[in-house]
Order: structure tokens, then C-alpha cells, then sequence
């Protein structure tokens, strides 16, 4: 009798409505392939916690914004790390996964970032434009986004809110990346239609600039999303940092790319089978 293979809990909500994306078809195509290496078992996000504990792993894919129930995933969080329980993508992100602090702490540090501020008193850093994004510190899915004018930030209330500079880039691009190795570039040449992707050749230039923030996160075993835009200056600036549940995209790319791109996850998956529990 072959040995049994090891046991993963996908956790997804396959019926979460997406704009331009279809979350279900990527997690049917993912877990279909996974099956071939790993006993495996899909599950709703809110399920998680109370199933977990019979697997080896559990894989956090295309489970919608957190903030929908944020209470049940900071349960689960809490409870995966008290138990050492392996989480992929682990559980060790200071980027979204943490909320957009990210975004201030890059910004501070030089890295190349849309300039970020969360207090009245810093909003003179932030350059002169004809519009200002607010965006929510748990925020997600451009959900509760909000574009104004300078006039509406003076005396606003900042409560858990980021405000940046409304910026026209010529495209954005994500870089996509298994643990710290990039797998593949896709970017939005219509700025208007954020989902209507096409392949995108990378330059070294580009791969350093998203390198450096897979690099900076501390993350050994999982998967991260690097969106940037393209200034009209030509300069890449970071828009998101996503590793807790990027979406992939994976229909845009072709088979020999997505048999590479599964064959590097279920490596990634077997390393974090054979690493330290989290804590």
C-alpha cells in the first residue's frame, strides 16, 4: 500500500464575486493539479479554524477580503500560530497580511512607494495633485476607496485611514512571485480596465525594483504579488504588496507557464512541510 500523502486544507470562498475576476475557476484549476502531490480537502474561510487541526497544511487561496470577517480570520491567525500549525502563505508578512502600515514604514524608508501619510499634520509630504485617494487601513479590493480634492483633506478626520496622492501612471504591472523567486509579469495596459491583463516582459530593472520588496517581507515559503505602477516619467512605484490571498491570473498564462508555476508551488508546499512549525 503506497504511503499516504501529506494532508492540506485549501481554504476558499468559491462563490466571492470578484470584478473581472473569477476566483472559483482558479482555485478548481490549482487544486486539481495540487490532488497529484497532497490529500487534499477545500474548505470556506470561516470553516477554517474548526478543521484545520486534522490537516498537515493549510493553503490560503482565493478566500475574498478579510475584512468581511475579520474576527474569524484574526481567530484563525491567532490559533494556527499558537499551534504551530503550517499556514501557506506563512503567516509572517508585514504586508497586507498586516493591514497598509506597510506602506507608511516603506515609505519612510526610502523605497520606492506612492508617498503615504495617515496624520493631518503630514499631509504637506504629500506632492501637489488634482486628486488624493483615501484608502482604508484594512482595506481591500478598492473597497471603501474614496477620491477628493485637496480642499476635502484640510480638518478631515483621520481615522484608520491612509491618504495618497492620486497618481496617473501609464499602466500598472504585478510581479509574481513563489517564495523569493519571480515566476512570471502581467500588467494592465489600459489604466481604466485594472483587470484586462496581458503578459509583460520584465526588464533587470524592473525585476530589481519588485525583488526588493519580496527581499524586505519575511516570508520564506509562499506566495506574493508585487503591483506597481508606471509613472509617466517612466518610474515604478509600489501600489501593493499582497501576501496574504493574491489572485494569480493564471488563465492568461499558457500551459508550459502554469505547469512551471504549479511545479514551483508544490515545491514551496513540500519546503514548508519540512520547516519549523510557525510561532
Amino acid at each position: 500500500m503506497p504511503p499516504a500523502q501529506p494532508s492540506v486544507l485549501y481554504v476558499t470562498d468559491l462563490a466571492y464575486q470578484a470584478r473581472g475576476r473569477r476566483y472559483c475557476d482558479e482555485d478548481i484549476f490549482l487544486t486539481s493539479r495540487l490532488r497529484e502531490d497532497f490529500d487534499l480537502a477545500l474548505c470556506h474561510p470561516l470553516d477554517a479554524s474548526a478543521l484545520m487541526d486534522a490537516f498537515d497544511m493549510v493553503v490560503v487561496r482565493n478566500s475574498g477580503p478579510v475584512l468581511h470577517y475579520a474576527a474569524q480570520y484574526a481567530a484563525f491567525r491567532d490559533r494556527a500560530l499558537g499551534s504551530g500549525t503550517r499556514v501557506y502563505t506563512q503567516l509572517t508578512g508585514k504586508a497586507d497580511q498586516a493591514g497598509k502600515q506597510y506602506l507608511l514604514d516603506l515609505c519612510s524608508e526610502g523605497y520606492p512607494v506612492i508617498a503615504t501619510v495617515d496624520r493631518p499634520e503630514d499631509l504637506g509630504r504629500l506632492p501637489d495633485a488634482a486628486e488624493y485617494v483615501i484608502k482604508p487601513r484594512l482595506g481591500a479590493d478598492s473597497i471603501g476607496l474614496e477620491f477628493v480634492t485637496r480642499d476635502r483633506l484640510e480638518g478631515m478626520v483621520f481615522d484608520g485611514v491612509l491618504v495618497q496622492p492620486r497618481i496617473r501612471f501609464r499602466y500598472e504591472v504585478s510581479f509574481y512571485f513563489i517564495d523569493r523567486a519571480f515566476q512570471y509579469a502581467l500588467y494592465a495596459p489600459h489604466p481604466d480596465r485594472r483587470w484586462v491583463l496581458e503578459r509583460y516582459g520584465p526588464t533587470e530593472a524592473d525585476l530589481e525594483f519588485a525583488q526588493r520588496f519580496v527581499d524586505w517581507n519575511d516570508i520564506e515559503h509562499g506566495i506574493q504579488r508585487v503591483d506597481a505602477c508606471r509613472t509617466p516619467d517612466g518610474e515604478l512605484l509600489l501600489v501593493e504588496l499582497e501576501d496574504l490571498n493574491p489572485y494569480l491570473s493564471l488563465d492568461l498564462l499558457d500551459g508550459e507557464a502554469r505547469d512551471s508555476f504549479v511545479a514551483n508551488m508544490k515545491a514551496s508546499l513540500h519546503g514548508l512541510l519540512g520547516a519549523a512549525p510557525s510561532s
